[in-house]
């Protein structure tokens, strides 16, 4: 009987959380749903059936196909970029520098900024402006006489995305160091010494040993960071405000639903954003879960 008031307590004092969640998530996300299948144009809610066409307009939009391939590009270079410099920062830091705290803060720094001021201080480094207006890098590179490295930025063709992505890499690279210091420190420092003894350098080391073992927290942190670009919207804005050479889902929705009034569309870019980020976070929720079960 007083195991039973037990569950009894301990529900009603989740109930309100559970009440918010049901409303506040769920009950949101199924609205979305039903807007993103009507044709609600202007401010009055209109709340006709019109199925997929939301959708399916959107798969032979001219817009959103750059707006994918946008977010591929984007994805790609961000990822790869937070990745690798990532592995690399972590890398130094666990050969037992003098300072190391030091450092990891400095790595881990630029994580607590927002990306609004990361875009900020980022749109006047790559600004693309020449003659009596050049700044930032490409006034860097003409001071230091190294005119071959002055460009455009983010107003060369098709490529400008990739640019935008060095601001977020340089934002969560710390991020990607810290998951993978943690990783490294947790390997048995036996297994290194072994190899040590076989005759294997520390490049060996890394390549045939830390990495594999690496690779869960690769897995991690690939995920994390790929569903933050796919829903990236304020630090392109940032630097270069809406350009459509720029434009990404996000931005696209933004426009559609608040300066265009097509809540419609709207709507349904939001959907496809969150299928798309679902798509990311529940195979890696249910890799989580087993590895529990498992271990």
């Amino acid at each position: 009987m007083q195991k039973k008031s037990e569950t009894i307590q301990g529900f009603l004092l989740v109930l309100p959380s559970i009440i918010a969640l049901i409303v506040f998530i769920y009950g949101f996300i199924g609205w979305t749903v039903r807007v993103s299948m009507s044709e609600w144009t202007g401010l009055l809610p209109n709340y006709t059936w019109a199925g997929l066409d939301n959708y399916i307009s959107l798969i032979y939009d001219p817009r959103f196909q750059i707006d994918l391939r946008n977010t591929i590009i984007f994805t790609t270079c961000f990822v790869g970029g937070s990745l690798l410099l990532g592995l690399f920062m972590a890398t130094l830091l666990d050969q037992g520098i003098r300072g190391e705290n030091f450092f990891r803060s400095v790595f881990l720094f630029p994580m607590a900024v927002s990306y609004i001021v990361t875009g900020v201080v980022w749109r006047w480094l790559l600004n693309p402006a020449m003659g009596s207006r050049i700044s930032g890098f490409n006034l860097l590179f003409q001071n230091l006489h190294l005119d071959f490295l002055i460009n455009q930025w983010h107003n060369t063709p098709i490529w400008g995305i990739a640019y935008i992505a060095i601001p977020a890499i340089w934002q969560m690279s710390g991020y990607a160091m810290a998951i993978y210091l943690v990783g490294i420190r947790s390997i048995n420092n036996e297994l290194r010494e072994a190899a040590r003894v076989d005759g294997a350098n520390e490049i060996q080391i890394y390549r045939y040993i830390i990495l594999p073992i690496l690779k869960p927290v690769t897995f991690s942190v690939i995920i994390i960071l790929g569903h933050m670009s796919l829903k990236v919207f304020d630090l392109i804005v940032a630097v270069v405000g809406k350009q459509l050479p720029l434009d990404v889902p996000a931005i696209y929705m933004w426009q559609a639903t608040f300066d265009g009034l097509f809540f419609g569309r709207g709507a349904a870019i939001g959907i496809i954003l969150l299928v798309s980020v679902a798509l990311l976070i529940i195979p890696y929720l249910q890799y989580s879960l087993k590895n529990e079960v498992q271990i």
